[in-house]
């Protein structure tokens, strides 16, 4: 539902994902969360000296609508994001652009990913260990290389992506080895919209309370996890629609604020001085805080700009 309408509105997107939309079935990262302490130590538990934490949580984000595709939960705080990575993968659609942070590296499933179609983004790990094939693109910025990584079985041709920002080299990894499909400037700059599925865990925990279990029983924390990200998509399509009534980017209006705005519109609802929510907030958007300042970032045209031959 949510969904489906997200798809009926019309907003500007963030160029870099405006591109990918249209060349991928889904663009979505995946990440891991461990949950916070339980505060009521009940049944086993109550005898233990100090509260256990909650468990470990993964979401898979579509990147564009900012919607949770999936939520996967384990009762084992320890869990290492590898253990969610069979149920990721099941969940994939063929020519899915699948975005994720270093923690995932894992050959054997870059391997499955490349046989089921599926595009990935990663960071490459410091100590990565390749054997370069061939270099197709070098610049004093800018490095594309075709590398072997792994060994035996799991060996197999990678793209690393290295480029030097604000004196800064970013290096990233993708089993899509052609640049013209997937060019060198939309590797980093969609790589860098993975920091939405970290928006998300922040706005989930800390402002929709998922930071506080008041429950000792793995039911009542499956509830409340459910519930919080159910309440999460409400909040998303709800400001994705006070996006499109002011032809902004999504990215321009805090979710936050809008939140905080329920109680203000609720009080001119009990005076009988509002009784749309959408309009409400588009007319005291600015009073209510909705718009968040401008910030200078770096953007896909200075990417492009940076990988451009001409001016290398």
């Amino acid at each position: 539902m949510f969904l489906a309408r997200w798809q009926e509105r019309q907003r500007p997107l963030p160029p870099e994902l405006a591109w990918a939309q249209a060349h991928y079935t889904q663009v979505v990262a995946c990440d891991g969360s461990t949950l916070d302490a339980l505060l009521r130590k009940v049944g086993l538990l109550r005898n233990a000296l100090v509260n256990p934490l909650a468990g470990r949580m993964t979401a898979l984000l579509d990147l564009c609508s900012r919607l949770p595709r999936h939520v996967w939960y384990e009762p084992d705080p320890t869990a290492h994001d590898q253990r969610f990575w069979p149920r990721i993968l099941t969940v994939l659609k063929a020519g899915a652009l699948l975005i994720f942070d270093l923690g995932y590296t894992n050959f054997q499933v870059f391997a499955r990913l490349t046989a089921a179609r599926v595009t990935f983004i990663s960071r490459a790990k410091r100590n990565l260990s390749f054997q370069v094939e061939r270099c197709l693109y070098r610049s004093a910025n800018v490095q594309d290389l075709l590398v072997w990584v792994g060994s035996g079985t799991d060996r197999q041709l990678l793209r690393l992506v290295k480029v030097r920002c604000r004196g800064k080299w970013y290096r990233y990894l993708t089993n899509e080895l052609d640049p013209e499909r997937l060019p060198i400037a939309y590797v980093v700059a969609l790589y860098w919209q993975r920091w939405r599925i970290e928006d998300a865990y922040a706005i989930v925990k800390r402002l929709l309370g998922l930071a506080y279990f008041w429950t000792g029983a793995e039911n009542g924390v499956c509830l409340e996890l459910w519930a919080t990200w159910m309440l999460y998509a409400v909040l998303v399509d709800l400001t994705d629609a006070v996006a499109e009534a002011l032809q902004k980017p999504f990215a321009a209006i805090s979710l936050e604020m809008v939140y905080r705005s329920l109680y203000f519109f609720g009080q001119a609802v009990l005076r009988g001085e509002a009784t749309d929510l959408i309009a409400y907030l588009v007319a005291n958007a600015k009073s209510l805080g909705l718009l968040k300042r401008k910030r200078k970032r770096l953007s896909l045209a200075l990417l492009l700009d940076l990988t451009n031959p001409a001016k290398a």
